[in-house]
């Protein structure tokens, strides 16, 4: 390389680094206020008193996903049992059990019509189950492109899923064809998650390069990148209207971004909790958020405030999954202790 093209690559380098921070002082000039001191005049809000209604015993091992469907009451479980389980969490019935060619399941999505579930893991390979065939005991398709474990999967609707991978990849698919549709690869590390936004039309993945993107689903490309975390972040979800996400971390802390205002807005941590966040969750108001960590407790936060406003105990072993149902009514917890709860 010539003196010439190094000292223009140099100067281009600092050059982009000015202009960087020049964002970064500007975004910073606009953050007039933070949500806790802005809502800090709000009435607290008192604690948070539901109770375990239901408890789903089937599954032999560790609980490691599960996913709600839309029909409100039913919801998917997979576990390292080598097993999906199919629930009607109200009369706590299996509709369908499911074994699975690889154990080491990570994640499960229950499909908006109710007619597939999907679910991946170290196998590399988002498999597609139909729930209305008579033998559901094998895959109507799987889906096999990423070359890391598969960490999440969420269904956009019967024709289309999203994965994301230890490959730093996330990828679109078509299942009726089998095919990838499109790959979203700018993440630097393994993409542990992902959330699809209520109107289908962006997604968030996030993942131990300590960044949650936002991805247009036509484009294929990144939209916006947001940074705060200082480890990995383990999982994402969406604000019910859309406009804002929480994130989960092995820093032990959640936190709030405004998509809007391009920053993030509060953070939820304690020093009574020092242990790493496994999923999150909000409440269809979007008041509440669920937080499960690395120990036996959902932590409840109000969002607005970021004061802890109940802990929810009944699991035995580290809880390791959960989500809130699509009508809002109820909570579901799965566990390392081969248990799911029904909070209510």
């Amino acid at each position: 390389m010539t003196d010439a093209i190094k000292e223009r690559i140099d100067r281009a380098t600092q050059e982009a680094e000015e202009m960087m921070s020049t964002i970064k002082k500007n975004r910073e000039a606009k953050a007039d206020t933070t949500l806790a001191t802005f809502t800090k005049n709000l009435p607290k809000m008192d604690k948070c008193g539901i109770k375990i209604r239901r408890s789903l015993k089937g599954h032999l091992s560790k609980i490691y996903a599960m996913h709600w469907s839309e029909e409100k009451t039913k919801l998917v479980s997979g576990s390292q049992d080598g097993r999906l389980l199919v629930w009607d969490a109200l009369s706590t019935n299996k509709l369908a059990a499911i074994p699975l060619r690889c154990s080491w399941v990570m994640t499960c999505a229950y499909a908006p019509s109710g007619n597939y579930v999907a679910c991946g893991g170290l196998d590399n390979i988002c498999s597609v189950y139909n729930l209305s065939s008579q033998d559901n005991s094998r895959p109507c398709r799987e889906l096999n492109a990423h070359t890391g474990y598969l960490s999440c999967c969420r269904f956009l609707s019967d024709r289309q899923i999203v994965s994301s991978s230890g490959d730093m990849t996330c990828i679109l698919w078509d299942i009726e064809a089998g095919t990838k549709v499109t790959r979203f690869q700018e993440h630097t590390g393994d993409v542990m998650c992902l959330s699809i936004s209520p109107d289908k039309e962006t997604f968030i993945s996030s993942g131990c390069d300590n960044t949650t993107r936002l991805w247009d689903l036509r484009s294929g490309r990144a939209q916006q990148t947001f940074l705060g975390h200082t480890e990995d972040i383990n999982c994402c979800q969406y604000f019910p209207n859309g406009m804002a996400f929480g994130t989960g971390s092995d820093d032990h802390s959640c936190r709030l971004f405004d998509i809007r205002a391009d920053r993030e807005l509060i953070k939820y941590q304690s020093q009574s909790v020092p242990k790493g966040v496994t999923a999150i969750a909000f409440s269809i108001s979007g008041r509440y958020l669920f937080a499960s960590y690395d120990d036996t407790t959902c932590h409840v936060w109000d969002s607005l405030k970021g004061e802890n406003v109940g802990d929810l105990k009944g699991h035995s072993q580290r809880v390791s999954c959960l989500g809130v149902s699509a009508d809002g009514y109820a909570l579901g917890t799965g566990s390392w202790d081969g248990t799911l709860k029904i909070w209510a």
